[in-house]
């Protein structure tokens, strides 16, 4: 078992990677957490693959266990799901002894995370990832949330979990398609950060390959981020290079109504074009965004803007919760391997994408 440790000034836990942890945990938890109620958070899916059987077995170990289960998508992360959630755990009569368990991707999380951190004004929280994306991105970090209409994960908080349980055999019912999009998250903190894991993910080059090593890729992706957190919990300083790509990502989700592009689908158009721009400008190695293509592209990751007005595009990066008094920090690379922030009005931002987007 790898085990990697993040503290935080709120929280400091633990993330166990291991290939089979899934098929423990009913035992594990009956050992840490017996006594505390457990509230199960799943998507339909997940709940269809692995939830029903592991509420049985965690029940078996003399776990009282309660569930919300929601339709799997990203149109579900919102209030009225939140709502449910909420509705669940007093119905239940949940103290702050207890936990929230998130069984799922990033969704999934997310909400869960924020009912953890609001309801009571805090309980217990745990993630089981059953997503790429979630196992190397969105279970660490502690940033919950819930979208609306205007806009991505408007509504959240920084609520650390108190565990994270991370089986990458989950990964078997994983279609390539939300393979890849968790792989867009990991190629970025190669990246931004480690440019031996970047040159790692060229040599292996496809998803068959990268599967026999997943427990160490992804333990390398979770201290990535881990180390990003730990110096900078509440997202206000170098924790934003994170957000390398996502700038561009989240208003393309946001344009299509999170019906187009997955999230790391949109991350990588994100990060090749916002390289494009950088490299242009001089401020990023020459070659340095033919290099990013031809990684995405070896993961099934897009490249190229959707069809979508620029005008819009840019109407949604305002709203973005990263702007601050009319200017927003955007993350780019110097070269791969070191990412830093600039700060640019919306209006350079905008002529930059008018600019690269028309050539």
């Amino acid at each position: 078992m790898v085990r990697v440790r993040v503290n935080t000034s709120s929280k400091d836990y633990q993330i166990e990677i291991e290939t089979g942890l899934f098929k423990q945990l009913p035992q594990l938890f009956k050992s840490r957490y017996q006594g505390r109620r457990l509230a199960l958070i799943s998507d339909d899916r997940v709940f269809g693959l692995y939830g029903r059987s592991f509420v049985q077995e965690l029940e078996q170990q003399g776990l009282e266990t309660v569930t919300f289960v929601f339709p799997e998508g990203e149109q579900q992360k919102n209030l009225e799901s939140l709502k449910g959630i909420y509705q669940v755990l007093a119905e239940a009569s949940f103290t702050r002894s207890d936990y929230v368990v998130a069984l799922g991707g990033g969704v999934t999380g997310d909400m869960a995370g924020l009912a953890a951190a609001t309801f009571l004004r805090g309980l217990g929280f745990i993630q089981i990832p059953t997503s790429l994306l979630a196992m190397v991105d969105s279970s660490i970090g502690g940033k919950v949330a819930v979208d609306m209409e205007q806009g991505k994960n408007l509504i959240g908080a920084f609520y650390q979990p108190d565990a994270v349980y991370t089986d990458p055999s989950l990964l078997t019912t994983l279609g390539d398609r939300l393979f890849s999009d968790g792989m867009a998250e990991l190629i970025k903190h190669g990246l931004i950060r480690d440019k031996d894991l970047c040159q790692r993910l060229e040599t292996l080059g496809s998803r068959s390959r990268i599967t026999e090593h997943l427990d160490e890729i992804i333990s390398v992706s979770c201290r990535i981020k881990g180390a990003f957190v730990e110096q900078d919990e509440q997202d206000t300083g170098i924790r934003q290079i994170l957000n390398f790509g996502h700038t561009i990502g989240h208003a393309i989700e946001k344009v299509q109504q999170y019906n187009g592009l997955t999230h790391g689908e949109a991350v990588s158009v994100g990060m090749v074009h916002i390289t494009r721009i950088t490299e242009r400008l001089g401020l990023t190695k020459p070659g340095t965004s033919q290099r990013l293509v031809g990684m995405l592209k070896s993961f099934n990751l897009p490249v190229v803007m959707p069809e979508i007005s620029i005008e819009d595009l840019v109407r949604a990066i305002r709203i973005d919760k990263k702007s601050r008094s009319g200017l927003i920090n955007i993350a780019y690379l110097r070269e791969i391997g070191d990412c830093g922030l600039i700060k640019w009005s919306f209006e350079e931002l905008e002529e930059h994408l008018f600019a690269q987007l028309e050539n």
